[in-house]
């Protein structure tokens, strides 16, 4: 009895102790398994780019709308703009003023014909210079005027635009402004010259001015030999075409005239009147000689230029200028009559 008693003990200590066993083998295999952790900390804040980038994987389904921002304005349209250049000589004569001329109804300038439009003031000048372009006389006019970085108005003539276009373009490069003075320089108050006749002259010229320089001229008329035929006056006030006389006369296409009696015509005239529109010729070679000579006499006596510009251009005649490309033999057909700079575009250099 005694010894079974003995023996079922035994048993039940047995099977604790591999009981217990078997939970310190399991629980250690557990422990070496299992990951460690820690606690968690506060996640860091989003920078703002990953904020937006993390919304933009969201698909929103509506919202709110915000107020739009306001459009940017759109860019100014770059418009072609000619390089200013600084004037190289610090004691330039230059240019004082511009004077901006509204052509409507074809005012009149210069007080030996026109009396109404006194715009000038004590010792101002205005530099033109009739018959051109031609060359050595023209270019040479150029260069005393770039000498001085001062400007002028040149009228020219229309036959004479046509045979040397690149002097002429050459003259509206530098900032002169370019006007006409006819197609042949006929006096157009000339009995043998009919209305017709007259009108051809003037119309042409415009059309021969327009054609050399690839672009519209000026609408600035000096009437050759300074000769006012009435009905074109009248003409070309319906053409709304400014009209030119002088004040001062360079008598400079005169036989024996030299660059120094040039020189003093115009400055004996000029101080007697304290200012004017002085009439020069860059047809002939005296007057180029003359130019720095009386530039210089200019600046001394304080003298300042005026450049007189237009508030438009002059709008030519189709019918004329289809007769000038054919009297030149030029097709008319195409682009012929196209600018030259939108033609040829200069895109390295």
């Amino acid at each position: 009895m005694r010894n079974a008693l003995g023996l079922m003990l035994a048993s039940v200590v047995a099977a604790v102790v591999i009981a217990a066993g078997g939970w310190f083998y399991y629980s250690a295999r557990a422990d070496q398994g299992a990951p460690k952790t820690i606690a968690a900390r506060t996640a860091d804040p989003l920078p703002a780019q990953a904020k937006l980038a993390a919304k933009d994987d969201v698909e929103t389904t509506a919202a709110i709308a915000a107020k739009p921002a306001a459009a940017a304005p759109a860019p100014a349209p770059v418009m072609p703009m000619q390089p200013k250049q600084a004037c190289a000589n610090p004691n330039a004569l230059g240019v004082s003023r511009v004077v901006e001329i509204d052509t409507t109804g074809g005012p009149g300038f210069g007080f030996e014909h026109f009396k109404q439009f006194d715009f000038l003031t004590e010792k101002e000048v205005v530099l033109t210079f009739d018959d051109g372009p031609w060359p050595v006389n023209t270019p040479a006019v150029l260069k005393a005027l770039a000498d001085e970085c001062t400007k002028g108005l040149f009228f020219s003539v229309g036959k004479h635009a046509t045979y040397h276009p690149e002097i002429l373009r050459q003259v509206l490069a530098q900032g002169h402004t370019v006007g006409t003075h006819t197609w042949s320089h006929v006096n157009l108050n000339s009995k043998k010259m009919t209305e017709q006749q007259v009108k051809d002259e003037v119309e042409k010229g415009f059309s021969a001015v327009r054609f050399a320089l690839g672009t519209n001229p000026a609408p600035f008329f000096r009437f050759p030999q300074l000769q006012h035929n009435p009905a074109m006056v009248t003409y070309f006030g319906t053409r709304n075409v400014a009209m030119f006389s002088t004040d001062i006369d360079s008598f400079d296409f005169r036989k024996g005239a030299t660059p120094e009696k040039i020189v003093e015509t115009v400055m004996t005239r000029l101080d007697k009147l304290g200012k004017g529109i002085i009439l020069m010729h860059d047809f002939q070679k005296h007057t180029g000689e003359a130019m720095p000579a009386l530039l210089a006499r200019l600046k001394a006596g304080g003298y300042k230029v005026v450049q007189m510009k237009a508030k438009t251009t002059l709008q030519t005649l189709p019918e004329y200028d289809e007769a000038l490309m054919k009297d030149m033999k030029v097709p008319t057909a195409g682009t012929n009559t196209r600018p030259i700079s939108s033609v040829v575009q200069t895109v390295s250099q």
